[in-house]
């Protein structure tokens, strides 16, 4: 199945999409594409070890992840008024300018968990085959 919704000014696009998966009991879906633009950025950067944070216009030029009523992991990459782009793991705190369009599509074969995972320090992925399960 395939969704399509639009945010508008003020809205945060992490919590919106966590809510939409929730809202729409969506068990295994990934982010086809999303388009629009922030006045607020913010992000986790590459190693966890801070955060992106900016108050200006950024174009979305790049959403995508994986996404489940269980957890989502999303990335973004935003433009500047240069055309200088930068990108990471989303987080709340990116503010909706005027727009933005989000294309989710969901597989009625699979539901994704989150399992923390000693090795990383993270909740990961885990992929669950709905077949498979209903064998059993």
């Amino acid at each position: 199945m395939n969704y399509i919704f639009r945010l508008t000014k003020g809205q945060d696009l992490k919590k919106e999409i966590v809510k939409f998966a929730k809202d729409n009991n969506i068990s295994a879906g990934i982010i086809k594409c999303a388009v629009g633009c922030v006045y607020e950025a913010r992000f986790r950067l590459a190693g966890a070890e801070g955060f992106y944070e900016a108050k200006e216009d950024f174009e979305i030029v790049s959403v995508t992840g994986t996404v489940s009523k269980n957890g989502c992991h999303i990335h973004i990459s935003l433009s500047d008024k240069n055309g200088k782009t930068v990108g990471g793991h989303l987080t709340e705190g990116c503010l909706i300018n005027t727009t933005c369009e989000v294309c989710i599509e969901s597989f009625d074969n699979y539901s994704f968990d989150r399992v923390f995972d000693e090795k990383t320090g993270y909740k990961e992925l885990v992929i669950n085959n709905i077949k498979d399960i209903r064998k059993i």
